[in-house]
């Protein structure tokens, strides 16, 4: 009796975790919720340390941080209120893992010296997923 007990504890026990790590799906239901395009500057390829970024998402997250935390802004950047809470700027990664972005896109963006426009999408003000696009 004692095993089965534990081993119903140990079931429920999995099933919550693997709920609670559920992946965001495109289920139609989420929609556009912001866009704006920013020009990738050199500021934006190197964090607040020095430290030179490699990954697109930092540095589209770093741009939005230069933009709305230290007000280090190229001309041009538009900006969007949805990245303007350090919250939702901690969740780009994810929410760019969740979305598109075309291989060549990245490179330039790592590269910098480009412009970009972000998709946010999502339900209400939820963020679930960003698409990215490198623009003239």
């Amino acid at each position: 009796m004692k095993k089965l007990i534990l081993s119903l504890l140990l079931a429920v026990s999995m099933a919550d975790a693997a709920a609670a790590q559920s992946t965001i799906t495109r289920d139609g239901s989420a929609k556009l919720i912001e866009s704006y395009r920013a020009y990738i500057g050199n500021d934006d390829l190197y964090n607040s340390k020095g430290e030179r970024l490699t990954a697109p998402w930092q540095i589209i997250r770093q741009d939005r941080a230069n933009y709305h935390a230290y007000r280090r802004r190229d001309r041009g950047d538009e900006g969007d209120s949805f990245f303007s809470l350090p919250s939702n700027r901690q969740k780009l990664e994810a929410m760019l893992a969740n979305g598109n972005i075309a291989d060549d896109a990245g490179n330039y963006i790592v590269r910098g010296n480009v412009w970009i426009k972000v998709d946010i999408y999502g339900r209400g003000d939820i963020g679930e997923w960003v698409d990215v696009h490198v623009q003239d």
